[in-house]
């Protein structure tokens, strides 16, 4: 995980006041597994899932299991759902959105990342191609690249399925929820959202 990243998790979740039970979706045994953010250090129970064999690791459980079903757990099981760079890789993620709602009580706090995509033209790219009009291969391969967006390269973990947008991040992805935030770091883009999980039970 980039450091960047990492510490964007930690400071989501330190602002917003996390504690209790925490699951995270897709932790790794490893250093930089957001079950290991610093500010989680006080919190009462770390449960992590992912597809690998069941672990422990510092203390942690890492449970095997599939993120769109997770009946292992009864509904309103955690008080915060954590899940960076999965939901690329599952191929009916909005399965995965509902069930992560559906283990967090109400009020509580969901955080996801993703890899997004972007608008790749710059004012200096403009500037180039009105001087540059009359030279058309030139002229062609700057209109390509304003025309392009800039996406995290794929990596198969089975498979590498979607890049998301800003908007989808925080109009499906949070769809229904309170205390929405969106953030981008990096280029590509990765969006980090949070939200806080409304008394309305999640419409699947």
């Amino acid at each position: 995980m980039h450091p960047q990243i990492f510490s964007a998790f930690d400071e989501i979740c330190r602002r917003r006041g996390v504690g209790g039970a925490v699951l995270e979706i897709g932790a790794v045994p490893s250093p930089d597994t957001l079950l290991m953010l610093p500010a989680l250090a006080g919190v009462s129970e770390r449960i992590g899932l992912n597809l690998d064999p069941e672990t422990e690791y510092r203390g942690c459980r890492i449970l095997r299991g599939d993120a769109t079903d997770m009946r292992g757990f009864e509904d309103a099981r955690f008080d915060a759902v954590l899940c960076n760079s999965v939901l690329e890789h599952e191929p009916r993620f909005w399965l995965a959105l509902a069930e992560m709602r559906r283990v967090t009580k109400s009020g509580g706090l969901v955080v996801i990342g993703v890899p997004g995509y972007a608008a790749a033209g710059t004012g200096l790219a403009r500037r180039l191609l009105r001087r540059l009009r009359d030279l058309p291969s030139v002229r062609t391969f700057i209109e390509g690249h304003l025309a392009a967006t800039p996406t995290l390269v794929p990596h198969d973990f089975p498979g590498d399925y979607y890049r998301f947008s800003g908007r989808a991040v925080r109009d499906v992805f949070m769809e229904g929820m309170e205390e929405v935030e969106v953030m981008r770091l990096l280029n590509p883009p990765r969006f980090i959202a949070s939200a806080r999980r409304s008394a309305e039970r999640f419409r699947s």
